[in-house]
């Protein structure tokens, strides 16, 4: 008879093996139990169920346990998952958002060390040319001529009454002069019936002297001066001289020409520096004008 080995003689399989034994003998134990106090109901023999074969537990087997996912722990999973990923979205919305107010910043900073040349005021194109006004009467009483302006563009003669005259710079006109003629005037901003009566005013939003355009003239012919009575005897070659607060300009009469009160097109912008000058004709009739136009000199 082989002599029984000690506990500690035994291999790790052969102790395993009567661990297993052991158990199945426990389980056998239980199962007889159960079906003699009637708690379980056998579908096979006892000798299958004995010899159903015995799984080891992660813990016995040592290998690491295997967690079953419950539904409950894959709805918070995707939840938490789709936080993630809200997260992550708003980061980057968020730098992005930064990212343009940089650029913004940037750009505002840029403008602010290089301002842009301020670009001139657009031409305020009139209805009929400037300086009309009624023949004077006897006591030289005269106010401005509302029957040579068409019925239709009254409404838009009216809303250019009140335009606000622009701050004086260093390039805009303050005086004229025409040896020809002997005229030596002031030149005021605006040519309405307030400003004419100061001076020789030049039309909103044309040209500065020595500038590419048409620097826009006009005085009164016989009131307030009569700064422009004698525009009729001006020839192709005589000088008309600019002064702004900087320098002066010369220019050099080209033509002078007879047209309706409602020829604007007189003060059109032009592509060279050019000069017109413009006032009421004939003299204490004041029907047409006499529109005069000179260049710059070279």
């Amino acid at each position: 008879m082989a002599r029984r080995k000690a506990p500690e003689d035994l291999s790790v399989e052969e102790l395993r093996r009567l661990l297993l034994e052991k158990r199945r003998g426990v389980r056998r134990e239980r199962l007889e139990h159960f079906r003699r106090t009637g708690r379980v109901v056998a579908d096979a023999p006892a000798d299958e169920l004995v010899s159903t074969p015995v799984v080891d537990t992660p813990e016995e087997s040592g290998n690491p346990p295997q967690v079953r996912t419950s539904k409950r722990r894959r709805v918070m999973d995707g939840i938490l998952l789709g936080i993630e990923i809200l997260a992550v979205v708003g980061l980057v919305g968020v730098l992005l958002s930064g990212l343009g107010m940089l650029h913004d910043l940037n750009q505002e900073v840029a403008s602010a060390l290089n301002p842009a040349t301020p670009s001139p005021t657009p031409l305020v194109m009139a209805v009929v040319l400037p300086s009309g006004h009624t023949p004077p009467d006897a006591q030289g009483n005269t106010q401005p001529n509302d029957a040579e302006i068409p019925a239709n563009l009254m409404p838009i003669m009216q809303s250019l009454a009140n335009l606000p005259v622009p701050t004086p710079g260093a390039e805009q006109a303050i005086r004229i002069e025409i040896p020809a003629i002997k005229i030596d005037a002031p030149v005021v901003q605006g040519d309405g019936w307030e400003q004419l009566k100061k001076g020789v005013g030049q039309h909103i939003g044309s040209a500065d002297p020595g500038q590419s355009g048409n620097v826009v003239l006009s005085a009164h012919d016989d009131v307030y001066g009569e700064l422009f009575r004698n525009l009729d005897k001006l020839q192709p070659g005589d000088q008309v001289i600019l002064y702004s607060q900087q320098r002066q300009y010369v220019y050099i009469v080209d033509r002078t020409e007879i047209v309706e009160p409602t020829a604007v097109e007189v003060m059109a912008s032009t592509g060279a520096p050019t000069v017109t000058l413009i006032s009421c004709y004939p003299y204490l009739v004041d029907k047409q004008r006499i529109v005069v136009f000179a260049r710059l000199q070279n």
